[in-house]
């Protein structure tokens, strides 16, 4: 267990040895009452699950954390809290890496390590009948000392750079990232949260490929708009996307998914 001060004020941390999953768990508890504040890490998953319910490889020694929050505001605001989680798990996971550079955010939650996928967010809210944000779960999942061996798709984990961190360690930096994040959107608004989410993404003018249900769009990637939403310049001038998963400029196609609660 991480040392008590590394721990923000105002966090509860849960451990577990196997959890199906960590956010099944909270979703349950968040719909009981629970207070914001717990965050629940499981030593290993049994039923992993990222984006659109896919299955997520859940082996001991790499990071299952989900976080329960309750931030109030209006629901419409859930983008700006996944790219948070997104750059707060980006900052916990590249102490000790030799070319912090090689980590980079792939829209809309994953974390890539040399183009490779090493980590994904999952964020699941429910609002109140005034539209506001009732309670929000991040799920968090990384591949810290291993990487789950997926047909078709790159993975990567911190192990392959030096030795992997301890998931308590992770989990207390993560936490500490998350607590600053809300510090900073509260006091300097999305705007804030959007450009470092930029300024880890990908280059712009990267070719990516957008995959919805609608279909798919090919376009150079243009930004984010101030919600979050994904820009892309298909020839006619920057075109908003608010869902979808995206490939391209080096970066491998969909895999398990995109968080690992």
């Amino acid at each position: 267990m991480p040392a008590p001060s590394a721990i923000p004020p105002g966090w509860r941390l849960r451990v577990e040895e196997s959890l199906p999953s960590t956010s099944d768990l909270l979703l349950r508890l968040a719909a009981a009452g629970e207070p914001a504040g717990l965050a629940v890490l499981a030593r290993r998953q049994t039923a992993g699950r990222g984006r659109d319910g896919r299955a997520w490889s859940s082996p001991e020694g790499n990071l299952y954390l989900s976080v329960l929050l309750r931030p109030g505001g209006p629901a419409r605001d859930v983008p700006h809290w996944a790219l948070l989680a997104a750059v707060a798990l980006a900052e916990a996971l590249e102490p000790g890496l030799p070319d912090p550079a090689a980590l980079r955010l792939k829209w809309p939650n994953d974390v890539l390590l040399g183009g490779a996928k090493l980590a994904g967010v999952l964020c699941e809210s429910a609002a109140d009948a005034a539209g506001r944000l009732d309670w929000l779960v991040m799920g968090f999942g990384a591949n810290l000392a291993l990487a789950p061996d997926i047909p078709g798709r790159a993975t990567a984990c911190l192990a392959q750079q030096g030795p992997a961190p301890a998931t308590e360690a992770v989990a207390a930096r993560l936490l500490q990232a998350l607590e600053a994040w809300r510090g900073r959107l509260a006091t300097e608004g999305p705007a804030a949260v959007v450009a470092a989410w930029v300024r880890r993404g990908p280059a712009v003018g990267t070719r990516l490929t957008l995959r919805a249900s609608g279909g798919e769009t090919t376009g150079l990637y243009a930004g984010l708009a101030e919600d979050g939403a994904l820009l892309l310049d298909t020839g006619a001038g920057p075109r908003r996307f608010t869902s979808g998963e995206t490939e391209g400029g080096g970066v491998p196609g969909p895999g398990t998914g995109g968080g690992g609660a």
